[in-house]
């Protein structure tokens, strides 16, 4: 069983023409990257806890990225969709992707294999959702920290999900990664939690199925997968994203 981590979110803009353009892109991956390794991390460390030691003999209890990276979902596509509009690459632009190495899970080992297996697949959603309330926290400290925080920051917020409409605002560095960091995390959190394979949400419905269908579950293609992890999740994340976003900056106002 494995366990991958996918994100795609709505287009930014041409980032050639922002001046914060490049900070943002270098937030966003770095962010993005962190945000795999915390994910894959936590599916790692809720299967030791309840009883599968697979995934940390092969030391992937770590946020170190060098155990969670995979060259071409972690890297490489990642790098094209932020990177290539600065370089002409306008086909990438508007959408990430990215997943992490799956991290190995043996559910046999379990005691309650059900549970044990719905909790280890739920902890990496979790886990972002986690990091988006500290990224959460992180804007209410700043809000009262800076001088004219409140402005700062929800301009920052702004300019990190919009550079084109924040115009030649600079965002506040530190309010920029708190934005990017709520962006990514809710991306991977309603995104990882759709019932298609290999999404973690497509473990948990499988584990709900009866056996008959469980079989005609997993005779889902590969490419028709991705095909619905494009068209569908890519419409489902953006129709689910909005509101979140919506909500999160609403809360912001009211501080």
């Amino acid at each position: 069983m494995t366990r991958h981590a996918t994100l795609r979110f709505p287009a930014y803009g041409d980032f050639r023409l922002q001046s914060s353009a490049f900070l943002i892109a270098v937030f966003e991956f770095v962010l993005l990257i962190f945000s795999l390794s915390v994910h894959e991390c936590a599916h790692a460390w809720a299967a030791s806890m309840l009883g599968d030691q697979t995934a940390r003999l092969q030391g992937r209890i770590t946020l170190n990225p060098m155990y969670h990276v995979d060259p071409i979902g972690t890297l490489l596509f990642p790098a094209l969709m932020i990177f290539g509009p600065f370089i002409g690459l306008s086909f990438f632009g508007g959408m990430l992707v990215g997943w992490a190495k799956p991290t190995p899970v043996i559910t046999r080992n379990f005691r309650k294999i059900v549970r044990d297996d719905n909790l280890t697949t739920l902890a990496g959603p979790v886990s972002n959702l986690l990091i988006v309330l500290v990224a959460f926290i992180g804007l209410v400290v700043l809000t009262f920290a800076l001088p004219g925080g409140h402005d700062v920051v929800r301009m920052s917020f702004i300019a990190a999900l919009n550079p084109i409409s924040a115009g030649a605002f600079v965002p506040q560095p530190l309010a920029l990664l708190c934005t990017l960091a709520i962006l990514i995390n809710l991306s991977l959190f309603f995104f990882n939690l759709l019932p298609i394979p290999p999404l973690d949400g497509s473990r948990v419905v499988r584990n709900l199925l009866p056996y008959n269908a469980v079989q005609s579950y997993d005779r889902i293609q590969g490419w028709m997968s991705y095909l619905l992890m494009i068209f569908v999740g890519g419409y489902v994340l953006r129709m689910l994203l909005s509101p979140a976003l919506g909500l999160v900056f609403t809360a912001l106002n009211l501080i």
